[in-house]
């Protein structure tokens, strides 16, 4: 009950874009920016190192911009692209074969996910990020539905009943990170497999000892 009603309500209003959460491809982006600006002399090394760290750990598009405020138009262009829109409603219906959503594919609002017998996979790994929850209702008959996460991403699979099969949420390595999406799955479990998980290293980044894809630093 707690938690039910501690969770924020629908709202019709838009999220102002200075409130949007960033991805980690627009924190490098305004990463390579300072770069350049220092480079030519806008920026000391002090400055440089300062803005860097704060850029790293910025969750939305309003700290970011506010790094590079007082550098040229020209300087800030390679950042000024524009926000995709999210869709209110994705379905995907799987009966035998695998579907799948991976790269930079725009998370919507809400995804009805129906899986009778074959596989489906919603990797977010390089998802673009619009808003900070997605609810996904489901129903796995006979199958699988898998959900690659990466740090700051949160599944909650709470509302989720099982009659055959398991559940099973893996989070991501690195727990310090910034929530950037919640992903809330409700729905049932008939005889499949429901499975979230950050992505896995390959055999010879294990064997490298090469660090976790997607992991931020702390310098």
């Amino acid at each position: 009950m707690t938690d039910e009603a501690s969770r924020p309500g629908p709202s019709s209003e838009v999220t102002p874009r200075t409130e949007l959460r960033a991805s980690h491809e627009d924190r490098d982006r305004v990463v390579e920016v300072l770069r350049v600006a220092a480079g030519d002399g806008r920026l000391t090394s002090e400055e440089l190192d300062e803005r860097v760290e704060r850029a790293l750990t910025a969750r939305t598009y309003g700290e970011l911009t506010a790094l590079t405020s007082d550098l040229p138009a020209t300087a800030r262009s390679a950042m000024t692209v524009p926000v995709p829109q999210a869709k209110d409603v994705v379905r995907i219906e799987c009966r035998s074969g695998h579907a799948q959503r991976e790269g930079r594919w725009v998370v919507p609002q809400r995804m009805e996910v129906r899986v009778t017998s074959g596989h489906v996979k919603l990797d977010f790994t390089e998802a673009v990020i619009t808003q900070p929850v997605l609810r996904i209702d489901t129903t796995v008959r006979s199958g699988h539905l898998k959900l690659v996460t990466r740090p700051g991403i949160v599944v909650d699979t709470d509302d989720v009943s099982v009659r055959s099969g398991h559940v099973k949420v893996r989070e991501p390595w690195d727990s310090d990170v910034p929530v950037l999406l919640r992903v809330e799955v409700a729905g049932s479990v008939g005889s499949g497999h429901l499975l979230a998980r950050p992505r896995r290293r390959t055999f010879w980044q294990w064997l490298r000892r090469a660090p976790m894809p997607y992991a931020i630093s702390a310098s």
